[in-house]
């Protein structure tokens, strides 16, 4: 970003006289943050941005937006007086979007969204300057801020969408603009707000509702409600998955623990390796392939570009104990989709005796007894010989497992007995074993995890 204090005002439509001459080089929204040349946004958190906007300026700060109804401002330092400072913040991104006019690929999905946004950028960054969301800042601050800190010579922008409710993927898409919309998935992430996957599926299409007109919507061809749901999408459609009526899908699928390897319909003849474990993830190189073809990207490129992939936010992620034993770490996220398909995929590797450690998955509303129940089908004494639950809501899953498993083989904790757990699991556990932890963070399960590793 670059521009003057009086451009911004400008672009808020702020009349004022006297303005500094300020250069302005990026935004921030949290003051231990801020950047020389950075305009600070005081946004309402838990506490009022307003607050720290002295320490932004003291960290180097160039300016602050200042909201009316907070008072006169403190006039030591440069300041923009806005009526809301949310909105200002909104209309300064849709100012610079238009400004740097970037060609934009929006990224949404209850799974993949992160990973598939690194693809994308990875892909398209062989020819192109590309700018990504940074981390996974995909909510209302998040995009914004995402537009506002691309560079001026940004020829590609890749965003990522997430949400918590109906109507948020419409705002972030009428911020945005995409060129490009795509769907990783529906799942039952977030299923607490939003009842059913019906739902969650019409809220996921509100990222085709301001697709440019000569747009492409990507899209996961083997998911039932997207399917359904495309018929009201005007713009031209291509679809990921594995059965073969899909525009591309997967052939010879290999995965180990370090990487998974496969091949497409449309380049029968070309390896893609991606180097991070699991299956599912195929399903989101294959969606970045297909933006790759919509930008000209030659498939020799694009299978380098995924073999050196860098994934921003890889939550699973394999580590070693201790005493030697591979952990595959994934403390902080887990719903049902994701849950399934990492004990799909780590049942299949070839190693040791494999232990599992699960806690609760959040957020599934009245559905959680039933969505926790259908872990069963994915755990077996065969292939995971010991198993250790945790939480109110993963006894559903408890209560079906022991109709399995001998009881020494199977363990149920409630969420402060986390001491206990790291206890029973340390004595179990030996050098040549595999052990997997996954909850969603609520569980706080990275505790054992530091205890283990």
């Amino acid at each position: 970003m670059k521009m003057k204090l009086q451009e911004v005002y400008s672009a808020l439509k702020i009349k004022a006289d006297n303005i500094p001459d300020v250069q302005i080089t990026g935004v921030c929204f949290d003051s231990r943050e801020a950047k020389d040349g950075d305009l600070f946004f005081p946004l309402q958190g838990e506490r009022d941005g307003h607050e720290f906007i002295n320490s932004a300026i003291e960290n180097g700060a160039a300016a602050s937006v200042w909201q009316n109804d907070h008072g006169i401002p403190n006039k030591k330092i440069p300041y923009v007086a806005v009526d809301d400072v949310m909105k200002a913040f909104d209309t300064l991104a849709k100012y610079y979007l238009a400004k740097v006019n970037p060609k934009v690929v929006a990224v949404t999905g209850s799974n993949g969204k992160t990973t598939t946004k690194d693809m994308i950028a990875s892909i398209l960054a062989v020819s192109n300057n590309v700018a990504k969301t940074p981390q996974n800042f995909n909510n209302e601050i998040g995009v914004p801020f995402t537009i506002l800190n691309m560079p001026i010579n940004t020829e590609v922008l890749v965003v990522e969408m997430g949400m918590d409710r109906p109507g948020q993927i419409d705002h972030l898409s009428d911020l945005a603009n995409p060129d490009v919309s795509v769907i990783t998935m529906i799942g039952e992430a977030h299923i607490e707000f939003f009842g059913t996957r019906d739902k969650i599926a019409d809220a996921k299409m509100e990222i085709t509702h301001h697709l440019q007109e000569d747009g492409l919507f990507i899209y996961d061809g083997d998911e039932p409600l997207l399917n359904e749901r495309v018929e009201n999408v005007q713009q031209r459609s291509e679809t990921f998955g594995r059965n073969d009526n899909n525009t591309i899908f997967a052939t010879e699928v290999k995965s180990d623990k370090n990487q998974t390897t496969f091949k497409t319909n449309l380049w029968p003849d070309v390896e893609f390796t991606i180097p991070i474990m699991g299956e599912y993830n195929v399903n989101n190189a294959m969606a970045a392939l297909l933006v790759g073809q919509r930008y000209h990207i030659k498939v020799s490129a694009m299978q380098e570009a995924l073999t050196h992939l860098y994934v921003t936010e890889n939550r699973t992620e394999w580590l070693k104990a201790k005493n030697g034993a591979d952990v595959l770490s994934d403390v902080y996220n887990s719903n049902p989709t994701a849950a399934s398909e990492v004990l799909d995929n780590l049942k299949n590797l070839q190693t040791g005796r494999k232990l599992v450690v699960l806690g609760d998955m959040l957020e599934l509303g009245d559905s959680s007894k039933k969505l926790h129940e259908s872990l069963s089908s994915h755990i077996d004494p065969k292939d995971f010989q010991k198993v250790y639950l945790v939480g109110d809501e993963m006894k559903a899953l408890y209560d079906l497992l022991v109709q399995k498993y001998d009881s020494q083989d199977l363990s149920w904790y409630s969420k402060d007995q986390l001491e206990k757990l790291t206890e029973d699991i340390n004595k179990e556990l030996n050098s040549n074993d595999t052990i997997l932890l996954k909850a969603s963070h609520g569980i706080h399960l990275e505790n054992v995890l530091h205890e283990l590793i």
